[in-house]
């Protein structure tokens, strides 16, 4: 599949006019629970030639496609339209500068990227993302007696990640066995989660699970007190000029 995936990106540098910085996985290979059928959610960050952004009309900056049966979902963000939503800490962003599988990145994009968000990171920003996140799927998800293995784990990752945010100074990671492995999560729920994952490694996206009344209560305790604690969280410490700065230097760069 990696193949595919370098030919697609290939020829989508070439139809739009595009120099691709980062390409990546997303999603659950990304963050470690993929099922045998879970589809390649592949990100890109890109630029255009300098001339592109002197435009006084406000061109699209991110491009979608599909291919192979949707099975390869490519989905890519323009470097303006990235750095400011780097500036914004957003999670998206954030993860994807983080991925463990990746496609292909210029070394120093990638690197002033990862160094620019040590200073944009706001915990106030990101908590809110997760735990919109969670708190919705949760409410979906806590009065069903059957529900997808694959919403579950949506709701343990962003949960815990809401919990990262409250325990650590540095950005939550993308991969959810760091967390799992980091955060002091009790020994029988660790143990739970960790029997879930092999679990999915072996249905499909569809796959209905039982109820798991243990992980619900883990989750509602990480949501009530992540409310509690999430508007005294800081923010950002960036200076908007150093991500001007860093987006000139890109344009320049061969």
């Amino acid at each position: 599949m990696q193949t595919k995936i370098e030919h697609y990106l290939r020829q989508i540098e070439s139809e739009n006019d595009i120099k691709i910085l980062l390409a990546c996985e997303t999603g659950s290979r990304a963050w470690g629970f993929a099922s045998p059928d879970s589809d390649y959610d592949v990100r890109f960050l890109y630029k255009h030639p300098r001339d592109w952004y002197l435009s006084l009309h406000e061109p699209k900056d991110s491009i979608e496609l599909m291919y192979e049966n949707k099975e390869i979902d490519l989905s890519g963000w323009d470097l303006k339209k990235s750095l400011g939503l780097l500036w914004k800490s957003n999670p998206p962003l954030l993860e994807r500068i983080q991925s463990p599988i990746v496609y292909r990145a210029d070394a120093d994009f990638l690197e002033g990227m990862q160094h620019l968000a040590q200073h944009t990171y706001s915990k106030i920003a990101t908590m809110h993302h997760y735990l919109s996140m969670a708190k919705n799927i949760f409410i979906e998800l806590e009065h069903q007696s059957e529900v997808k293995l694959k919403k579950l784990f949506y709701c343990l990752r962003t949960s815990i990640a809401c919990w990262w945010i409250l325990e650590r100074s540095v950005m939550p990671p993308i991969v959810f066995g760091i967390m799992l492995h980091d955060l002091p999560i009790p020994p029988l729920i660790k143990e739970r989660i960790e029997t879930l994952i092999a679990l999915k490694a072996t249905q499909s996206e569809a796959y209905l699970h039982p109820q798991e009344a243990m992980l619900n209560e883990f989750i509602r305790n990480i949501l009530q007190r992540a409310e509690q604690e999430a508007k005294k969280l800081p923010a950002g410490t960036a200076k908007l000029e150093d991500l001007s700065a860093f987006f000139r230097k890109t344009l320049n760069a061969l």
